[in-house]
């Protein structure tokens, strides 16, 4: 957590704002200072050696770049004989005074303040009069890296950023992630490589394509540190907003990592590091963000690459590129062969389920799990992101996975793992411990079915539990002798009428269930009562039985045990938006009078669907269509 003190100091800055700066436009002055006083700070004790070598080297005619920032120590420099309390002496020249004592830093650190586009607010301050009082303000805080660590300031910059995001109403989980969520990524994706992580020496590359603050970076480093203080980790990163992507490269800079190794820009439509491979990676990309304004590009990759970029599996709706950030992260997995890649992946329930059999969705998740990436989904409590409070999930990809679990998807439902928060922060009002932590990694690496109280928690699916398929049966319209309707003009509303009639006049019979397994939220009885609803007047045109959802994480997590009897009937060959999930045989018939009907049996995956379209007169036709499973689905019409 952050020092409430020293956020409650910055925040105070804004008193000084009120007025002639919006609300939502505080960030602008609040963080670009922030990361000044700190970079100031940090090279404080350094700064009469600084000095000194810049006269040496100018002496002797050469650049002094590599020289004053091997002095310092720390990667960067600021060549001025100012810092922020000498600047205060002269209050009638603070303005030009600033700007010099800015340019005077290394391209990396002017750099970052070009993205906070620093010197337009110093004019900006300066017509408002604020200019000395705020830099005063700053000037008389110590924010060293003894005083505040990297991990205390990391946490100060993402609760302003978050205050700031409330205020200019930003799109829910845009900048960070809380630390303690990081922390379970990052033990997670750290699981059962402690051997190898452990050896002296060892150097390990980490990516973020939405990096944010870096607060995912820094965690993983600190962890690896924290375990072997003789590793390395190489940290990359990718960020789109200018502010946050400024405060990261600062943060880089203070902790010694090299800060071209954070690009800026779209990921999906500029991938900044794009012949990467990377042995580790971790994202929270923007929940149910449109991408709109980048289709052109990223439909311009799928075509002209397909498989060989980064989008060949399939595209998702235009409202939600969830799934194009781990269609994005697939591409930059290390081959297996040169030792594999685990990554996890912070995403809400949409990609879960949204998109029917043969959607981009529904291909997406076909291809994850065909190619057996998929170790397991981490149900998250609800009210744990600072702008949000919807229901989250933790995906862990590998393309290493172990012995034990290939083939396999391990679902583990941690939405009881929480603590109420003594105080809310925006939309966050749980939060998880550090037991908590321990639990869900202990439970991830144990790979087992894991039952508490009567509740599952961890339970191990087959891939091929999750696929399903889409049938649709069709029938042609028939004139009331039977016979097959054929170039009839416009839409016959004096048949449609009576057929009509008849059909009110025709009871339905029962459906029946010969074997069926109930695996979800209403039971027979609710299924049987929609069965005998009357058709609709088009219905002897056409009789369609459509399966035409995924899986759903969390309602699978509380039915993992079906039971099967009859007269229990089940609404998916597989699974629905809902969760309903049904394996082995299911079998529905619908009779009018006896004599039309409409017999589906689906068998799970690797299994064959048959159809039967009836045995009236003329003929019948029957289309099948590949849900996430893509293998041949085998039709059989009967006269």
């Amino acid at each position: 957590m952050s020092d409430p003190n020293l956020s409650s100091f910055l925040w105070s800055v804004a008193d000084l704002l009120r007025g002639d700066y919006k609300q939502s436009d505080y960030g602008k002055v609040i963080l670009p200072f922030t990361v000044l006083r700190r970079l100031d700070c940090v090279l404080a004790p350094t700064k009469t050696a600084v000095l000194e070598e810049l006269k040496l080297r100018k002496k002797s005619g050469v650049n002094p770049d590599q020289f004053l920032a091997r002095k310092t120590g720390v990667g960067f420099y600021n060549a001025s004989p100012l810092d922020m309390k000498t600047l205060m002496g002269d209050a009638d020249n603070i303005a030009a005074n600033l700007r010099k004592y800015v340019e005077a830093f290394s391209p990396a650190v002017r750099d970052i303040f070009e993205r906070f586009e620093f010197h337009t607010q110093i004019d900006r301050l300066e017509k408002a009069g604020l200019l000395y009082l705020v830099t005063e303000k700053f000037a008389n805080i110590d924010l060293h890296p003894k005083v505040v660590s990297n991990a205390q300031m990391g946490a100060v910059f993402e609760e302003l950023i978050r205050k700031f995001a409330e205020l200019s109403n930003e799109t829910a989980g845009e900048h960070f992630t809380p630390r303690e969520v990081i922390r379970l990524m990052v033990n997670l994706v750290f699981e059962e490589d402690d051997a190898a992580l452990g050896q002296p020496g060892v150097v390990r590359s980490i990516y973020d394509p939405t990096a944010g603050t870096g607060g995912m970076l820094s965690v993983a480093n600190e962890h690896l540190t924290e375990h072997n203080p003789g590793a390395r980790l190489v940290m990359f990163g990718q960020e789109l907003n200018p502010e946050s992507y400024a405060i990261c490269k600062a943060d880089m800079l203070i902790k010694g990592a090299s800060v071209e190794n954070i690009i800026f820009g779209n990921t999906l439509s500029n991938d900044g590091l794009p012949d990467k491979r990377f042995d580790y990676m971790l994202s929270n990309p923007p929940f149910g963000v449109e991408w709109k304004k980048i289709e052109k590009e990223v439909r311009a990759e799928a075509e002209q690459h397909g498989f060989n970029g980064r989008f060949g599996p399939g595209l998702p709706r235009v409202s939600d590129g969830s799934l194009l950030f781990l269609m994005h992260l697939l591409s930059k997995m290390r081959a297996a062969k040169d030792g594999g890649c685990r990554f996890g992946i912070v995403l809400n329930g949409s990609p879960l389920f949204t998109g029917g059999a043969g959607s981009g969705e529904s291909e997406i998740r076909r291809y994850v799990l065909e190619n057996d990436l998929v170790e397991a989904i981490i149900a998250l409590p609800t009210d744990m992101f600072y702008n949000t409070g919807i229901s989250t999930y933790v995906w862990i990809v590998s393309n290493r996975k172990a012995a034990t679990r290939k083939g396999k998807v391990q679902l583990i439902d941690a939405s009881s793992f929480w603590q109420k928060m003594r105080m809310s922060l925006g939309s966050k009002r749980k939060e998880l411990s550090a037991e908590h932590i321990e639990d869900i990694t202990k439970i991830f690496g144990s790979g087992r079915k894991l039952t508490r109280a009567g509740a599952p928690i961890s339970r191990i699916f087959k891939n091929a539990d999750f696929g399903y398929r889409t049938i649709t049966v069709e029938r042609p319209t028939r004139d009331p002798d039977g016979d097959v309707v054929i170039a009839t003009k416009g839409k016959g509303k004096c048949y449609q009428a009576r057929r009509m009639m008849r059909l009110r006049s025709r009871p339905l019979m029962p459906i029946t269930a010969a074997t069926t397994q109930r695996a979800g939220g209403r039971g027979g009885d609710a299924h049987r009562r929609r069965a005998h609803r009357r058709p609709p007047p088009r219905m002897s045109m056409m009789a369609s039985l459509r399966r035409t959802r995924w899986w759903s994480a969390p309602s699978v997590l509380k039915h993992f045990e079906p039971r099967t009897g009859e007269g229990r009937a089940s609404r998916g060959a597989v699974g629905s938006r809902r969760g309903r999930r049904a394996h082995g045989t299911a079998e529905r018939v619908g009779v009018e009078r006896g004599r039309r009907g409409v017999v589906v049996r689906c068998v799970s995956w690797g299994g064959e669907c048959v159809v039967d379209a009836g045995r009236t007169r003329g003929s019948g036709r029957a289309r099948a269509q590949t849900g996430a499973s893509g293998r041949a689905v085998r039709s059989r019409n009967e006269e």
